[in-house]
């Protein structure tokens, strides 16, 4: 089993770590103090192609593989969590609209949201069905040739601010769960649509956060993803790399910050002596670097098994899920007390990178849902060997 990175992938790494330094990095901070969605940053990173990374090459995208994009995200997450994580949704949007249009989709939208021309948000959460995805109640009415859309979704990543809504919504009867949801690929200036307020957040500041309400928004029966009653398959796996991707975007947020404190030991003094001479605290960061290298390694087995098609790849998905951003979470929160008061304040990027984590576990499927994945395929019999 070889861990060392491709030549490919180190010039993927090198090429995200550029771009990140030159054009997140330095406005990080502001882009969360003033709540502003960098939407000419996000699309020069899509004339690099990161806008549509795993999306086909024949729909636009760079076709790279799912360990790749990790490699990539990890380095954006490193200038700005926040900026990163919407670019993976983005790229979860491309990906299932070039991956289950229809070829008017494939040739129409897919190529102009992989070059980042158009931005994309994803609309599964509703006001009642947050992790009980399958109870989901806006509906799509087949009307003529199109769907009329009634409804509505929260927390809504980029919403107002994009092109193209990819939206799940029921088809079938009321009471048909899961098997009753069908996916849309849904212009997000269609007549009928109602944004609201920017919701005020604890981080993720540089990317809006809206309501959205449909009201008899007509949708060209075109337009949908797979056939009518598909929707949430299509879903949980845009979720499998979905939940790769945001653990990918909190081990940049780790990484950066444990090189901050690292930094920071070896040039604060108490009692005489650099932070870094004490043991306790070297003991704290030989922790945080064990627990970060863990994650990585759990995210690239998660993302490799998914390349592979493997029958565990929602399982290890899931696993580095949970994993990573918890562990990550805590990295990022050792570090700022290592900082001490100077952690707490915002002329240093700690705190930032703090709140914009903390939402890790909470998205793509909280980290509970997470360990009732993992924990209802372990209890299958005969997949003892899925965890050896």
């Amino acid at each position: 089993m070889n861990f060392d990175l491709t030549d490919d992938q180190l010039a993927f790494r090198d090429a995200a770590r550029a771009f990140a330094e030159k054009a997140m990095a330095p406005n990080a901070a502001e882009w969360d103090a003033e709540h502003f969605f960098p939407v000419d940053v996000i699309r020069e990173a899509g004339e690099m192609g990161f806008c549509g990374i795993y999306t086909p090459e024949a729909q636009g995208g760079m076709g790279l593989s799912r360990l790749d994009t990790s490699v990539i995200v990890e380095e954006l997450a490193a200038a700005c969590p926040s900026t990163a994580a919407y670019i993976t949704i983005h790229n979860m949007a491309t990906w299932m609209v070039a991956a289950f249009g229809n070829s008017h989709v494939k040739e129409t939208i897919a190529p102009r949201m992989a070059s980042g021309e158009w931005l994309g948000s994803y609309c599964l959460t509703e006001p009642g069905a947050g992790s009980d995805a399958g109870s989901l109640r806006t509906r799509a009415t087949a009307d003529g040739d199109d769907y009329l859309l009634n409804g509505s979704k929260v927390f809504i990543s980029g919403a107002g601010s994009t092109q193209i809504l990819v939206v799940m919504a029921r088809t079938g009867a009321p009471d048909s769960g899961a098997r009753g949801i069908s996916a849309f690929a849904v212009p997000a200036d269609s007549e009928g649509i109602h944004y609201g307020k920017a919701e005020e957040k604890m981080g993720w500041n540089s990317q809006p956060t809206r309501q959205i309400t449909f009201e008899n928004v007509r949708v060209p029966a075109r337009n949908r993803l797979g056939e009518e009653g598909e929707g949430f398959r299509i879903a949980m796996k845009g979720l499998d790399g979905g939940r790769l991707n945001i653990a990918t975007c909190s081990l940049g947020g780790a990484q950066a910050t444990l090189l901050r404190a690292r930094g920071y030991m070896h040039e604060r003094k108490q009692f005489g002596q650099n932070l870094g001479g004490f043991q306790a605290l070297q003991f704290k960061l030989a922790d945080m670097a064990t627990q970060l290298v863990a994650a990585r390694q759990m995210v690239r087995l998660g993302a490799y098994r998914l390349d592979q098609g493997h029958a565990e790849a929602p399982m290890l998905c899931a696993m580095a899920k949970r994993f990573a951003t918890d562990a990550c979470f805590d990295v990022c929160n050792d570090a700022l007390q290592l900082h001490g008061g100077y952690g707490y304040i915002r002329e240093y990027p700690l705190e930032r990178y703090v709140r914009d984590l903390r939402v890790h576990q909470i998205l793509e499927g909280t980290n509970e849902i997470m360990r009732l994945i993992i924990a209802r395929r372990i209890l299958e019999p005969g997949v003892a060997e899925a965890i050896q």
